[in-house]
């Protein structure tokens, strides 16, 4: 005798509480009933978290705690946890494992990133691949952790953690781009000289980066007694990144000042003064660091607003052009309209 029919569950029965009275409960579940509103808020939360484990990488480097859980995966040799080693200071090991700590938030809304490309409707190929890209980034980053550690924090393969960091800011905040605009081919919104001005502050501010790490690995704050450095003079160095920092000021300033000649469209000219701004206190946060010697607190703060001068410029060169609204049928602005005829 046949038994009772079974019927199968699908990925689809999984009910969860999106339609919770509360609005946070909503937002924290609303990865399985995406919008285009609530994709872009998942890739924004994406950005921030990724400008967070940059942040909290470098409060492991400026308390010398780079090497508090000496071993990868595991923290100690036997566990995969903080516990008492004669070498290493339970403070040092409680940094350092709450920085892999937060690789797993990371990872959590990357993932929520990506089950949100995959249910929205309709799918968005553009979208569903940028956001792969995180995940996929964040275990490369915690593979590249791995042999940060196995080198002795050394200064290369630190400087190139930090870039990676970089790179999957950029794909975080070029997943919230896209989700609040269509797939249409790039048009630009202001003339066209200004738009490639816009890329090369992007580039320069690249630049800068690349020069800040070669700082951070010739100076102190190795993140522990037994990292190399640097084979190199610091003030060169130093000097050099300053250059760096001064001509990105004033490519910066002349993007803000071409917007605003040109007349281009609020939201630009507001991204790129956000970007001046934001590179100025940068710049002040510098030399107070070098005049006091590079204290340790001033060090953390100069590796937060490296990473917000980088989204930033991110924004700024977004602001340049767009790819038409979400819904086809809506015209662009006479602005958008004017600069791209």
């Amino acid at each position: 005798m046949a038994g009772p029919a079974v019927a199968a569950l699908t990925i689809d029965d999984v009910k969860l509480p999106t339609d919770h009275p509360n609005a946070l409960v909503r937002r924290l579940f609303s990865f399985w009933a995406p919008t285009a509103e609530s994709l872009r808020g998942w890739a924004l939360a994406a950005v921030a978290v990724n400008a967070g484990i940059t942040v909290s990488g470098a409060a492991v480097r400026v308390t010398g705690s780079g090497l508090g859980c000496p071993t990868w995966p595991r923290c100690t040799p036997d566990s995969f946890v903080p516990v008492p080693h004669p070498e290493v200071s339970m403070a040092n090991m409680l940094v350092e494992f709450g920085n892999r700590l937060v690789t797993f938030l990371v990872l959590a809304v990357g993932f929520a990133c990506v089950v949100s490309a995959m249910r929205l409707a309709p799918r968005r190929r553009s979208l569903l691949l940028l956001a792969w890209l995180q995940p996929a980034g964040i275990v490369a980053q915690a593979l590249w952790g791995g042999l940060v550690v196995a080198s002795m924090l050394n200064p290369f393969t630190v400087s190139v953690h930090f870039l990676i960091s970089i790179g999957l800011i950029a794909a975080c905040w070029t997943l919230y781009q896209r989700s609040g605009e269509g797939d249409g081919p790039a048009r630009r919104v202001v003339h066209r000289d200004v738009r490639r001005l816009g890329r090369v502050v992007l580039a320069a501010v690249l630049a800068l980066l690349a020069a800040g790490v070669v700082v951070t690995g010739t100076g102190p704050h190795s993140g522990d007694e037994l990292a190399s450095r640097f084979d190199l003079d610091i003030e060169t160095v130093a000097r050099l990144h300053a250059d760096v920092a001064y001509l990105v000021v004033g490519l910066t300033f002349a993007l803000a000042f071409a917007l605003h000649v040109t007349d281009s469209p609020r939201r630009a000219r507001r991204a790129a003064l956000a970007l001046l701004g934001i590179e100025l206190a940068q710049g002040v946060i510098g030399y107070v660091q070098y005049f006091l010697a590079v204290p340790a607190f001033l060090v953390g703060l100069h590796v937060l607003g490296a990473t917000l001068v980088w989204i930033a410029a991110l924004r700024a060169v977004t602001a340049l052009r767009t790819r038409g609204p979400l819904d086809a049928r809506v015209a662009p602005s006479p602005t958008e309209a004017a600069a791209t005829a």
